[in-house]
């Protein structure tokens, strides 16, 4: 073990190599041929299924899950793919368990409910793995369409649009496409470079162009995009985080919890990410979660979640939850944080506990930190941005924003969950819409 100090209770190399590669392996090992088998006989096949409802790019789960009984497998690739381009990576980060799962008609009865997300992981694993794109790019239409965001809604819509013939160029403000994929979340979920793997698939289909280093309101303008392109589609996601509004939060030590997961994510040697003995993560989403289960991971010795509700109002579902309990994060609800405090660094976070309509009760928790992450949501960034409904642009069922030829679809978008699979979702629709724009 390694012990370079960057300040004093934060240091890299907690653990032994060992240690890293147990902690961060993956977190839902994938299912076997037989295994997937005895999961699939467990489907009723509803004729009027509640899986497909709950889901939210729609995919035939009974029908996929048949044809994983019937030993076809890739043919259960393809029932999802074409409902869900990354269906691969939602069936490892999405909420199933308060989805399709929870529609389930045996968990209903039994609780226990057909396991729909591991089911789509074999299935769309077992394609990918051998190298096939499963659909065929239409004919060239002549039209190119600028998608700018290279996450999932970005993914989505370039890859629609490019099946149906439209040549796409994406720009992304990152060195690599994927979004939040790549850079926003908990690497135990989406281990061995799989985010990565996934988008050179994807980009198989043909007839789309990447751009790194090409962010909108720096090297891009809406203007300049509408002028040369045919259509726009914006999937910039969120990239500003809320400020605490708490006294000192400008100290040493006091840094956002999206930037703490991104360069994990990046991070070629785990060992050599420092990390706080007393770690304290703000938020309640699943972006705090992921902060906090990962800072044990890496050895921190004590990690305290805070959230000013209480656990029923938290966004992160309440497997989250316990996933973070149980690798022993402390979570403390109704407590919204007051002053950093320290010389410079942050030493200790004060914290005010409010009731449940968030008036303060005049008790305090004072919490030891050398390391504080910020989770408490994020906004859009950029000027020249269509109207905004809230602080997120506003787009019809559509995507269609209120400037013509501009659609928008994932985080920056109002209307959705927040959630890779709506994302996904929002970005295929907005490109069925253009689709129809551009060859009416």
């Amino acid at each position: 073990m390694t012990s370079d100090v960057f300040e004093p209770g934060i240091q890299s190399g907690r653990l032994s190599p060992a240690e890293y590669q147990a902690q961060f392996s993956d977190l839902h090992p994938p299912l076997d041929a037989h295994e997937a088998l005895v999961a699939a006989d467990r489907c009723y096949f509803c004729h009027d299924a509640p899986c497909i409802t709950a889901c939210p790019t729609d995919i035939d789960i009974p029908l996929f899950i048949r044809q994983i009984a019937t030993g076809t497998p890739d043919a259960a690739a393809k029932t999802i793919l074409s409902q869900n381009i990354m269906g691969g990576m939602c069936a490892r980060v999405c909420p199933t368990e308060t989805l399709c799962e929870q529609a389930c008609v045996r968990e209903k009865a039994e609780g226990k409910p057909v396991l729909i997300g591991q089911l789509q992981r074999y299935a769309t694993d077992h394609l990918q793995a051998q190298g096939v794109h499963p659909f065929v790019r239409a004919a060239p239409t002549g039209k190119t369409v600028a998608v700018v965001g290279a996450g999932p809604a970005g993914l989505s819509c370039a890859h629609r649009l490019a099946m149906l013939g439209h040549d796409v160029v994406i720009h992304d403000a990152r060195p690599k496409p994927g979004g939040l994929n790549e850079y926003g979340i908990a690497a135990y979920k989406t281990p061995g470079g799989f985010a990565q793997a996934e988008v050179d698939w994807l980009m198989q289909i043909g007839g789309i162009t990447f751009k790194h280093d090409s962010a909108l309101g720096r090297d891009l303008n809406l203007e300049k995009l509408k002028a040369e392109y045919d259509a726009v589609f914006l999937g910039v996601g969120l990239g500003g985080v809320n400020a605490l509004g708490a006294e000192g939060e400008d100290k040493q030590g006091v840094s956002d919890a999206v930037d703490f997961i991104a360069e994990l994510r990046q991070a070629g040697d785990l060992a050599a990410l420092p990390i706080g003995r007393d770690v304290v993560v703000i938020g309640g989403g699943m972006t705090a979660v992921d902060a906090a289960v990962q800072a044990k991971l890496l050895g921190a010795l004590n990690v305290t979640l805070v959230y000013r509700r209480g656990r029923d109002r938290m966004n992160a579902s309440v497997f989250e939850q316990d996933l973070a309990a149980s690798k022993g994060v402390r979570i403390v609800t109704h407590a919204v944080p007051l002053a950093v405090h320290g010389n410079g660094t942050v030493r200790e976070i004060e914290f005010e506990y409010v009731d449940d309509a968030m008036k303060g009760t005049g008790q305090t928790l004072k919490l030891p930190a050398d390391q504080v992450f910020k989770a408490i949501g994020q906004t859009l960034e950029g000027e020249g941005m269509p109207d905004l409904e809230g602080r997120k642009i506003k787009v019809d069922g559509s995507g269609r924003t209120s400037v013509a030829g501009i659609w928008a679809g994932g985080d920056c978008a109002s209307g959705g969950d927040d959630l890779t699979v709506t994302a996904v979702a929002e970005g295929r629709d907005a490109a069925m819409d253009i689709h129809m724009a551009l060859t009416k």
